[in-house]
């Protein structure tokens, strides 16, 4: 068990590596198209082409694929042996690719409806730019769609190099863009580097599979039971995984009506660089997990199951309910030393930074609900999922319609945290009344620890910036000592507090430290 454990380990801190990678160039991606396009008409009109078919391709096939392949393609694996479980895998990947290059043509002839519905610019050249790029950018639904099958693939059999390396290479490309052809092609010319990014995130994906001796043969045979397994498990996952792309949708039209359209880049920037900070750690943990977990379905053992999804729990709570906390505390220096330079001034700092304070609140329960949608997932359940997400969808909706007026992007940013909250609540409270439940006390009282040392550490580090900052030097330089200095503070005072409060992660941290040294 304790072998297992650290393999686990292991390879979850290598996945996280690597996706730390990926987002940190993903980062410099930003930065330059800040530097060069700002909150600006081309920045906003750039972020909504590329967010429409990154929701449709979310909410319509990135479900199919993650959550209905990977368990249904893994009990294959266990049950029929790998033969079969690959000629299942080509007929899946042959309608998929179907199926989305159908999605890219509708999309390419109508694009203009769907900015319309993404989008509410006061200007109407924003909207004919946004028209003409998403055109442009449709295609990445067929290359999505593929790209994530094959990873489906690698996954469910235990590797992650491959997958985890696509946000490096595709962002390696983008950022050559900006180095070499930005001052030629412009946002046109930006919109067809990440064309090529995607399609090479599928490309990076066939070395692994030969190595597996995985072979592509097309079927179209939909009446497999593999694939009615899949078809039937997609509606109610469908509408449980749109919550976080149909939320960011509504949230970008509701601030294509602030500050003359720039709540459109300001909330992108800001969420993009949140999942950096969040995305890296929970996504790595949940590529890991999932997989895992779905064999432990499929194999019908259901006590390792359970303790798999309590201890990734607590883990990863103690984890990020204070990243949530310093996050809130630091995010003005950190969106400035990001973003900040050329054409990015101080007012775009500052609606930028509104927005991912307030989103940094709802971590947590991005954090919950991505585990525990993976634990219904791997079970091959989606009623829960599905009734929790249109909840989520709701919420969300509603107190947009409610703040965004009076507080504008961090009205929007509480609204999508919020909505966070409520899903993974609503997730979690089946499993708690079921037999044994998901939390005992003991895990609850720790987890209200945690969250009391995190609201400490914050307030220490929101007081210890304040008092820093007029000391420290201007510009980059000061901004770097000062978040330094902040993490290094929030760190120490969080680890000593837990200790303190005999929380049951801290000590186990301690002891491992101990043992390293």
């Amino acid at each position: 068990m304790e072998e297992r454990r650290n393999s686990a380990a292991k390879t979850v801190s290598f996945v996280m590596a690597l996706t730390l990678a990926g987002k940190v160039l993903g980062l410099y991606r930003d930065r330059l198209l800040a530097i060069h396009y700002s909150t600006g008409p081309a920045a906003n009109a750039f972020f909504t082409a590329s967010r429409i078919p990154r929701v449709f391709f979310d909410a319509v096939f990135a479900s199919a694929i993650a959550a209905c392949f990977i368990p249904v393609f893994s009990e294959h694996l266990e049950k029929r042996g790998r033969e079969e479980a690959f000629r299942f895998a080509g007929g899946f990947i042959t309608v998929i690719a179907l199926l989305t290059g159908a999605l890219t043509l509708v999309g390419m002839a109508f694009p203009q409806p769907l900015v319309a519905l993404f989008a509410d610019y006061s200007d109407p050249t924003t909207t004919a730019l946004a028209v003409s790029l998403t055109r442009v950018m449709f295609p990445t639904v067929i290359f999505s769609g593929v790209a994530f099958s094959l990873v489906g693939v690698l996954q469910a059999q235990d590797h992650f190099t491959a997958p985890a390396l696509m946000s490096a290479v595709s962002n390696l490309v983008i950022i050559g863009y900006f180095f070499t052809l930005d001052g030629e092609f412009g946002i046109y010319g930006l919109a067809g580097a990440y064309l090529v990014g995607w399609l090479l995130q599928g490309i990076i994906q066939g070395p692994p599979l030969v190595r597996l001796g995985f072979r592509y043969r097309p079927s179209w045979d939909v009446h497999s039971e593999g694939m009615k397994k899949v078809f039937a498990l997609m509606g109610p996952v469908m509408v449980s995984t749109w919550v976080q792309p149909i939320n960011q949708a509504v949230n970008s039209r509701f601030g294509s009506q602030l500050y003359e359209g720039a709540g459109v880049a300001a909330l992108e920037y800001a969420s993009n660089l949140y999942l950096v900070i969040a995305g890296t750690f929970i996504l790595s943990v949940t590529n890991v997990i999932f997989p895992r977990l779905s064999r432990l379905t499929a194999g019908g053992r259901e006590g390792e199951f359970r303790t798999t999804i309590q201890q990734t729990l607590r883990i990863s709570l103690f984890l990020v309910l204070p990243m949530s906390a310093g996050l809130m505390a630091v995010a003005r220096p950190l969106i400035s030393l990001i973003y900040g330079g050329g054409k990015f001034d101080d007012f775009s700092t500052g609606i930028t930074a509104s927005a991912l304070s307030w989103m940094a609140l709802g971590m947590a329960g991005y954090a919950v609900q991505n585990i525990l949608s993976r634990a219904y997932f791997a079970r091959q359940e989606g009623r829960v999922p599905l009734v929790a997400g249109g909840v989520s969808i709701l919420v969300n909706i509603a107190l947009c319609l409610a703040l965004a007026e009076r507080f504008s992007v961090a009205g929007l940013a509480l609204s999508s945290a919020v909505s966070a909250g409520v899903y993974a609540l609503l997730l979690l409270l089946p499993l708690q009344r079921s037999e044994g439940g998901m939390l005992d006390r003991a895990a609850l009282t720790n987890l209200l620890k945690m969250a009391a040392a995190a609201g400490a550490m914050g307030l220490c580090v929101w007081t210890a910036l304040r008092a820093a900052a007029p000391l420290l030097p201007a510009g980059k330089l000061g901004e770097i000592f000062c978040l330094g200095l902040c993490a290094g503070l929030g760190v120490t005072v969080y680890f000593l507090l837990t200790l303190v409060l005999q929380v049951e992660e801290a000590k186990l941290a301690l002891s491992f430290i101990w043992k390293r040294g």
